[in-house]
């Protein structure tokens, strides 16, 4: 009767570390080189970088309750094979000795297993703080977060930092530390049940073995390959969701509640159907798993049966060999026990290690960021998808484009061919043409966003930039912080923010929402046309010596966009506008007017209409005469050969 309590007693207290590609070429069998290579790359930095010492401690220190509990759960075991002995002895002094004895461990062991579990806890959640904050920096550094919608391999950049690394570093530790305790166990039990029966250590590690290596060779492959997809096909799911709701007004006002659950239904049904896959094979794993540890009730007994019945073994002897061969096999079976999760554990270090590859400039040698500088590997991003060498960018005085040629990423398509200007301090340009002709494009190429191309962009410092959006960023926070954005803090007092409050016609703003300190869901609360207002508050507080507006005003009326363009101007700052308004040639020195094909014209602003009518350009870019009357460099005015 006391058997079932007293194998449950041995298992509980004797495992306390143990618990309940994109293509085929990404597949990679369990506890590979390929996969231990990758783990590597990834848990390298914590454990030889400034975190090294605590992380250390921590882990000598898990070690150490390890030995602690390992020692206590053999005198548990060898306790439980006394109490035994003494009732089929029926000798009530020594079965209340062995009790005495068994609740005193206990006492030391319960606060042990508890401290045990808390602190390995406490370890993982140092570890991930230390990860997610190490892939934060990368992510955000030189734009690579941008640079990422260019490789089609990496899906799900969010999902990887906030649930892979999570994942990554819980599952590191306890993997560890259970393969640490299986090692522990295998010594202490291999000892006692040595001295018991020596057929009973060969039979256990026939057994062991033939277990892995089915699990490794039947199992493996199918079940990481399912687990990888159904980590992309999740994310891809939450992420449908994730856009319904950032986009909720625009398509209540279509009313595209049908399109948006077909879509919405599409995702679902893929990692529907995915997971089914990944059932079945997890039903005959589970069936495998089952019959290798319920065998367990049964081999030490059948094995031992003849020794005890011959009166050669005694009953608490026997008790003993098989509490010893439960945790041996334990220890020795580990990779059997935990393959489900290890499955899920090799699947997601292939995620991860993908995204490392592409936002750490520290990653192993040989990947794609490897000791390249920030803006570097924004190129290297889009390039490695891309065969069209990128445009070559300079620090200069002013902002020039010299014999700019540009393309969209993986296109073949000619923007914008030999592209020859250049800005001083002061000038207003503005980019007209129709729509599709390059002129956003052609922002992002100054900006540095897209790089495939050819020619030269010589520009200030970036700081020195301010670009103002069509539809204006708004984050999560006080009016106070979209208005310094993307500054984190400001010199200029409250008055001075109020003041520039006002000079954006937003006069009553911070009295109508309780003060610069109030938060609110500002993309609800505020219209386009104030949320633009807003964007041009931004530029007031930072004084930019550049400015690029891509339809910046595009919601405001005639008084309110002639007002905020006019106070731009009388700042000097430098405009480079998208805009399709007529009034808004009144503040501009100069016009690029974007024709398609590559095909381009410079103007003076008083010679360009609206209506398609205008006298000779400055320069054509199919031009390549060198005689012309006016050379092209400037826009501050036109200077003779």
């Amino acid at each position: 009767m006391l058997k079932p309590y007293i194998t449950l007693v041995c298992k509980t207290m004797t495992s306390p570390t143990s618990a309940t590609p994109q293509s085929k070429r990404r597949r990679k069998a369990l506890l590979s080189v390929a996969a231990w290579k990758q783990f590597v790359d990834v848990a390298k930095p914590y454990w030889l970088g400034e975190e090294k010492k605590k992380a250390w401690w921590l882990l000598f220190l898990l070690i150490g309750l390890m030995l602690v509990e390992t020692k206590l759960a053999v005198m548990l075991n060898d306790q439980a094979g006394e109490m035994t002995s003494a009732l089929a002895a029926k000798n009530g002094n020594r079965f209340w000795t062995a009790v005495r004895a068994c609740l005193f461990t206990l006492a030391f062991a319960v606060p042990v297993y508890a401290f045990y579990y808390y602190m390995r806890d406490l370890f993982a959640n140092h570890w991930r703080r230390w990860l997610t904050g190490r892939f934060l920096d990368g992510y955000l550094k030189g734009r690579k977060y941008y640079a990422l919608d260019a490789d089609k391999d990496i899906d799900n950049p969010d999902q990887r930092i906030s649930e892979d690394i999570n994942t990554f570093t819980g599952r590191s530790i306890h993997f560890l530390l259970i393969f640490i305790g299986s090692i522990m166990q295998l010594v202490a039990f291999s000892a006692v049940l040595w001295s018991i029966s020596h057929t009973l250590v060969g039979v256990l590690a026939l057994y062991a073995s033939i277990g892995t290596v089915v699990a490794l060779y039947v199992f493996g492959n199918p079940l990481i390959h399912l687990n990888f997809w159904q980590l992309r096909r999740e994310a891809d799911f939450r992420f449908s969701l994730i856009r319904l709701r950032e986009n909720a007004e625009s398509i209540a006002f279509y009313r595209g509640e049908e399109q948006e659950r077909t879509r919405i239904n599409l995702k679902l049904d893929k990692a529907i159907h995915n997971f089914a896959k990944l059932i079945k094979k997890q039903r005959n794993l589970n069936m495998f798993q089952r019959t290798f540890s319920q065998l367990t009730l049964v081999l030490p007994g059948v094995i031992l049966a003849g020794g005890v019945l011959s009166g050669e073994l005694e009953v608490g002897r026997a008790i003993q060999a098989a509490g010893a061969f439960t945790a041996v096999l334990g220890a020795v079976g580990v990779i059997v026990d935990n393959f489900e999760s290890l499955s899920r554990f090799i699947a997601g270090i292939d995620r991860l290690h993908g995204l490392s590859r592409l936002v750490l400039d520290d990653a192993a040698p040989g990947t794609a960021a490897s000791g390249a500088a920030a803006g570097a590997v924004v190129a290297g991003a889009v390039a490695a998808v891309d065969s069209h060498p990128s445009i070559e960018r300079r620090p200069g005085k002013h902002l020039a484009l010299q014999s700019l040629t540009l393309h969209p990423p993986q296109s073949d398509r000619v923007l914008i061919k030999e592209l020859n200007l250049s800005l001083k301090p002061g000038d207003a340009l503005l980019i007209t043409g129709d729509s599709g002709c390059g002129k956003s494009s052609l922002l992002r190429a100054i900006a540095g966003l897209w790089q495939t191309g050819s020619g030269t962009i010589q520009h200030p410092p970036q700081e020195d930039f301010f670009f103002l959006p069509q539809q204006p960023y708004l984050q999560g926070g006080t009016l106070r912080s979209q208005l310094i954005y993307p500054s984190t803090h400001s010199s200029l007092s409250d008055t001075e923010l109020l003041a520039i409050l006002e000079q954006v016609h937003l006069p009553r703003l911070a009295e109508r929402v309780g003060g610069l300190d109030a938060v609110r869901d500002w993309d609800k609360l505020l219209s386009v046309g104030e949320q633009q207002r807003l964007a041009f508050g931004r530029v007031l507080v930072h004084a930019p010596k550049i400015v690029i507006l891509d339809e910046a005003t595009s919601a405001l009326d005639g008084a309110n966009e002639a007002a905020l363009y006019g106070r731009l101007r009388e700042s000097g700052t430098t405009l480079i506008s998208i805009a399709h308004r007529p009034a808004v040639l009144r503040h501009h020195t100069h016009v690029l007017h974007l024709m398609g094909e590559g095909q381009w014209e410079l103007l003076d602003a008083t010679a360009y209409r609206f209506d398609g009518a205008s006298v000779p350009p400055m320069r054509q870019a199919t031009e390549v005469a060198t005689s012309d009357k006016y050379a092209v460099g400037s826009l501050a005015g036109l200077v003779p050969h």
